[in-house]
């Protein structure tokens, strides 16, 4: 039998419960109301006739006095009792009642013929008050009556209730379960199946879907475990091939579960630990970390709430001891990746564990020092040269040397130009020799903003003033002092101030703001220009980056990149951020561009060190 025809037999039988019952009320509270309309029709209609012929005698027995007078022949209750008789006559409902009814109509017609005895008159007060004795009898009996079935269909609809609702409740305790069970029972088996517990087996004897369900699953679970067993060879083989493969790395790598449990770790992940593997395979990464300095950096981005999926970077300077014990400073590039897997038959990816490698650049880091103290050296080298040569024209330009024609002027002025030029380039290879070498030199003192913004805006209002730009200062004297380098944080705002005269068009202004901002001065530069592209706002603080900008050329507007080398803002930024201060760039303004930098306030930077 199916699984629906179960359950439509059930809804079936169900419904017959639920049939009978209600038949059985029915049936009781119709024998209730035909009782009651029998009381109702049968004798308490036969008292009211009664009642009224007794009304109606009294009326001729003691008739007014006046009607004395006058004929008696027809008394006014005569018409009155006459009318009730008759609706008695064709009530007639109980035993007796009829013999009664016939006596009462004979005394009656000789009352209506005249004759006024008084023993006639007793005689139907006698046969009216057997009536109504007799129809109070027949009252009291039905009500007797209706009692009983009152008692009758209380107890019926009890046993019927008592027995269905038994019934029910074993419905109720067995059917759920009839369904619900072989349904856990398949759960339980699919997460066996789930976990490769392929010889898993559910047992649900029936001829059901639940029975053919489950002869289905175990004959796939059977193939499972077959093809399991067939392909652990080859499981086993790929495994020792991908160990083989992360031993014979040159880059260290541990890989963790996602209880951060190490599963693996390379020899050169061990060397650099200083930790053999065996004391590593098994053991939760935090607690080797207690006493593993590398170890706890390297978990660090794990430990905290670091987002599924997100890689972490990083440089670290680690000590190699090598593989013939020549040990050096070595520099490697940490990289932390997320290992997620969807399983078969889900959509959500689920954390699998982690895999942190160690990728040794010390060959490119040592190369990119040369190159670092090879620029510092030629730039310091073409400083004393260009110096000179800036000096040599200064004495050119001096008119007790020697008159110029103007034709050697346009010379000379071209050549300091370029030497300026040349300077300035030097001066920014140098300063970011000093930031990528980690061997910046600052002279912090307290400084006042003013003086700041003071000397940058004196050192460019000449170029200010050759494009008719106006600089609009704000720099209150009663701003308190900042920790500070002088000439760092000067040349930060010099080198603000001239992107935005020369991204500026002509007649125009720029604003340079120095105000309070919490614990911190701000210094801020506003021009009205092209602006910088939203793609390009994120990149502008990188090393040689160059943003290509939207250039004033007549009426229309033209793309270009900019000048200068890209490191400006570059060596901004590092100069900033060795003094303890924030740099950036407002992205809300539209309309031209606002570069600004802060640096900490002097008296609260103490008070917060104490």
């Amino acid at each position: 039998m199916s699984i629906k025809s179960k359950i439509a037999a059930a809804l079936v039988f169900l419904f017959a419960i639920i049939l009978a019952l209600g038949g059985l009320g029915a049936y009781y509270l119709n024998e209730l109301a035909n009782d009651s309309r029998a009381i109702l029709k049968d004798n308490y209609i036969s008292l009211e006739y009664a009642s009224n012929m007794q009304k109606a005698l009294a009326t001729i027995a003691d008739p007014d006095p006046a009607e004395r007078q006058r004929d008696t022949s027809d008394p006014d209750g005569i018409p009155e009792f006459d009318q009730n008789l008759k609706k008695q006559e064709a009530n007639i409902t109980e035993v007796g009642e009829q013999q009664t009814t016939t006596d009462l109509r004979r005394e009656f017609n000789r009352l209506r013929n005249g004759d006024t005895n008084p023993v006639i008159v007793a005689r139907i007060r006698q046969h009216l008050f057997a009536l109504e004795d007799l129809n109070r009898q027949a009252i009291i009996r039905k009500n007797d009556v209706a009692k009983q079935t009152a008692k009758d269909a209380l107890l019926w609809l009890l046993s019927v209730g008592t027995g269905c609702f038994l019934i029910l409740f074993s419905f109720i305790i067995n059917f759920p379960g009839y369904v619900a069970n072989p349904v856990r029972e398949l759960t339980r088996g699919i997460r066996q199946i789930a976990k490769r517990n392929f010889e898993e087996r559910l047992h649900i004897d029936s001829n059901d879907e639940f029975g053919e369900l489950a002869r289905s699953f175990n004959s796939m679970a059977q193939k499972l475990d077959e093809y399991e067993h067939s392909n652990l060879a080859r499981v086993l083989f790929e495994k020792r091939r991908i160990d083989t493969l992360i031993r014979i790395m040159s880059e260290g790598i541990v890989g963790m579960d996602e209880n951060k449990r190490i599963l693996f770790a390379n020899p050169v992940a061990c060397r650099l630990l200083g930790v053999n593997e065996s004391q590593l395979l098994g053991q939760y990464a935090p607690d080797i970390a207690a006493s593993n300095d590398l170890m706890r950096t390297l978990i660090q981005d794990i430990m905290t709430a670091n987002p599924a999926g997100q890689e972490r970077n990083g440089f670290l300077k680690i000590y190699d001891a090598g593989l013939n014990g020549e040990g050096k400073e070595s520099y490697f590039n940490r990289r932390t990746h997320i290992v997620e897997v969807t399983p078969t038959g889900e959509e959500q990816p689920q954390l699998a564990g982690y895999v942190m490698v160690l990728e040794n650049i010390t060959p490119y880091k040592e190369l990119d020092l040369a190159k670092t103290n090879f620029i510092a050296t030629i730039s310091h080298e073409l400083k004393t040269p260009l110096s000179s040569s800036k000096m040599s024209l200064k004495l050119l330009e001096d008119s007790r040397i020697g008159q110029l024609n103007d034709e050697q002027k346009s010379l000379v002025a071209s050549i300091g130009d370029d030497i300026n030029r040349l300077l300035n380039l030097t001066g920014e290879l140098l300063n970011m020799a000093q930031v990528e070498s980690g061997q910046i030199q600052l002279n912090i003192q307290p400084v006042a903003p003013a003086d700041i913004v003071t000397y940058a805006t004196n050192a460019l209002r000449v170029a200010a003033e050759n494009k008719h730009i106006s600089l609009a200062l704000t720099a209150p004297q009663n701003l308190p002092t900042v920790l500070a380098d002088p000439d760092k944080a000067s040349w930060v705002l010099v080198n603000f101030l001239s992107n935005a005269i020369r991204h500026s068009p002509d007649d125009s202004v720029i604003e340079v703001v120095a105000r309070k901002a919490n614990a911190f001065i701000e210094f801020r530069v506003r021009n009205y220009g092209a602006g910088i592209r939203p793609e390009h706002q994120s990149r502008v603080f990188d090393r040689y980056f160059k943003a290509p900008g939207l250039q004033p050329k007549g009426s229309g507007t033209e793309e270009k990149t900019t000048g200068g080398t890209g490191l400006g803002l570059a060596i901004s930024s590092e100069f900033i951020q060795s003094m303890n201060g924030q740099i950036g760039l407002d992205t809300t303004v539209t309309d031209g561009a606002a570069f600004y930098f802060r640096l900490p306030v002097s008296q609260e930077l103490v008070n917060t060190r104490r």
